[in-house]
């Protein structure tokens, strides 16, 4: 698993899903046109997707954990969200397909930053052109990090990352930073 229990237990919580719907979703996706097919990358226990389907037609949410994907697949059965257990790195889905790509509160758990490059490159590949990508990540700090003992924790770095997105294949990059974290949005580049 790539976080730990104690991790889990608060990307669980009520309050965490209360901060996500009032302040960090909003912030991310402000000024974002979704569309009507969405993918959701590393929706861990949920919160985040419980928010985001309300926003779109259609919704993917990609789930590595095997256990997570499943409570969450049984959780939203019949609704209008999709969850795939899958890696992110490696999508088993077609090139072309969603109108657009949000990550919330997950690239750091993605075990190296060459990983993470491989999933930019798989979100490039899945969007529609034109379609955007759009996140949030925690700032590195001695607070963030205490947090993640015991877990995968591969911080983003601000500044390298509209770099790192052009070569996945964005463009239109944009990184704000804040005290509480990064969010970033980028366009996919059209053919």
């Amino acid at each position: 698993m790539a976080v730990n229990e104690e991790h889990l237990r608060l990307c669980s919580s009520d309050e965490w899903a209360s901060l996500l719907k009032e302040h960090v979703i909003p912030w991310v996706l402000e000024g974002v046109d979704f569309g009507d097919d969405v993918i959701e990358l590393g929706p861990g226990p949920g919160r985040t997707t419980e928010v985001l389907c309300t926003m779109t037609k259609r919704l993917t949410a990609v789930e590595a954990d095997a256990a997570l994907a499943e409570a969450l697949a049984a959780r939203l059965a019949g609704s209008n969200v999709d969850v795939l257990h899958a890696d992110a790195t490696d999508l088993p889905l077609p090139d072309n397909r969603f109108s657009a790509a949000v990550s919330l509160t997950m690239l750091h758990h993605v075990p190296s930053a060459e990983l993470q490059d491989r999933l930019f490159a798989e979100v490039a590949r899945v969007l529609r052109p034109g379609a955007v990508f759009a996140g949030e990540d925690g700032l590195d700090s001695p607070e963030f990090r205490a947090l993640h003992v015991d877990d995968i924790c591969v911080p983003i770095d601000p500044e390298g990352l509209p770099d790192r997105l052009v070569r996945a294949g964005f463009e239109d990059v944009r990184v704000k930073a804040n005290e509480f974290g990064l969010r970033f949005s980028a366009t996919a580049t059209k053919p």
